[in-house]
């Protein structure tokens, strides 16, 4: 016999959007009251579980970790409301973990492209630039149609940010992932790296700390999200302190970076530019975070609904999953209380429901 799950309460179809009446029968969601009694009650305010767009399970500080840290990293994420994860280029192949049912779903971006040596050691496939595109396209067709670069990167020679490869190689790399069906996002810390990644043609932007007023309109014009990681951004002044004895430039550069962080998201977001939330958890960010940028999106301005947007209905639509519908896979939050009105409240959620399981209840 079917297990039932009845959501009493409201339920949030939307920022800005109530009904009342949801049931998970075997797993799925409906809005028609099925024919015998649920076999749980949950009550609260429902809404589809939180999207984390830019994460990585399967990453430590040295890179690769075992399988046994992996599950309980994205356990950790799970439990904290995170059911979709956009895997922003992932280390090691976590597809085993796509095939267990309690584990969050899993988009995955393939391994990270950076240029040689520069990067973090052990977290990405280092290039030159006339070996970008065949990497592109290897990684695409090993991900779940994402493409994931490291526009730019600390040079040495320079002292500070530079992109990190050539106008020309990002365009063609860009156009190859295009022909083998992968959108592509970059890494982007500094400011002149932007222009090369929109005149590319890029499908998402990370970071995105060197965002300028000039840049708003083309965001906009090319339809081009951001996912701030402002969580990760946070960690700017402790990179910059290590880093100013030998780069001076470079630490005061990206102290300015961070100094300016939400009021370039504000601007942003009101200049009608797509913010979705991601923690960048792996290596120094820890996992189950999502609540804490939800939170951060908002302290940056950004109303309540919409930074729970940034990691919900709207999320959701971008990464082409399903959120609070008819037939729908069951995965959803509980909380306590509007989280419109309250945005606390999802630091304490009242229930996670992942494929009709309860994972988590208090």
């Amino acid at each position: 016999m079917a297990r039932i799950i009845e959501f009493t309460g409201t339920v949030l179809t939307g920022p800005d959007q109530e009904r009342a009446g949801l049931w998970a029968v075997d797993g799925k969601l409906t809005f028609h009251r099925p024919g015998r009694s649920p076999d749980l009650v949950l009550d609260g305010w429902v809404l589809p579980g939180f999207v984390d767009a830019h994460c990585h399970i399967g990453l430590g500080p040295s890179g690769a970790v075992d399988d046994d840290v992996a599950y309980a990293q994205a356990m950790t994420d799970r439990d904290a409301g995170t059911l979709l994860v956009r895997d922003a280029g992932v280390v090691s192949d976590t597809r085993w973990l796509q095939r267990r049912p309690e584990a969050p779903r899993i988009i995955r971006a393939g391994r990270q492209i950076a240029r040689t040596r520069r990067y973090l050691k052990n977290f990405a496939v280092e290039v030159e630039p006339e070996e970008l595109v065949e990497a592109v396209r290897k990684q695409a067709r090993s991900g779940d149609g994402w493409i994931k670069l490291v526009g730019d990167w600390i040079d040495r020679d320079a002292g500070d940010l530079a992109p990190s490869f050539p106008a020309t190689a990002v365009r063609d790399a860009v156009r190859a992932a295009h022909d083998e069906g992968a959108r592509v996002t970059a890494h982007c810390f500094g400011e002149d790296v932007l222009e090369d990644m929109l005149d590319a043609g890029i499908d998402c932007i990370e970071h995105a700390t060197g965002l300028l007023p000039r840049h708003i309109p083309r965001f906009v014009e090319q339809n081009v999200p951001i996912v701030p990681t402002l969580v990760n951004i946070a960690t700017f002044p402790d990179i910059a302190a290590q880093a100013a004895p030998k780069f001076p430039r470079y630490a005061a550069h990206m102290r300015a970076l961070w100094e300016r962080r939400n009021e370039r998201i504000r601007e942003a977001w009101e200049s009608g530019v797509e913010i979705f939330a991601g923690t960048d958890a792996g290596s120094v960010i820890r996992h189950g975070r999502i609540a804490d940028e939800i939170l951060a999106l908002h302290a940056a301005g950004l109303p309540a609904a919409a930074a729970l947007d940034a990691a919900c209905w709207r999320a959701r639509r971008w990464l082409r999953a399903d959120g609070l519908a008819e037939g729908a896979s069951a995965d959803v939050v509980v909380c306590a209380e509007d989280p419109r009105e309250v945005p606390g409240t999802i630091r304490h959620l009242q229930a996670v429901v992942l494929r009709g399981s309860v994972v988590s209840w208090e």
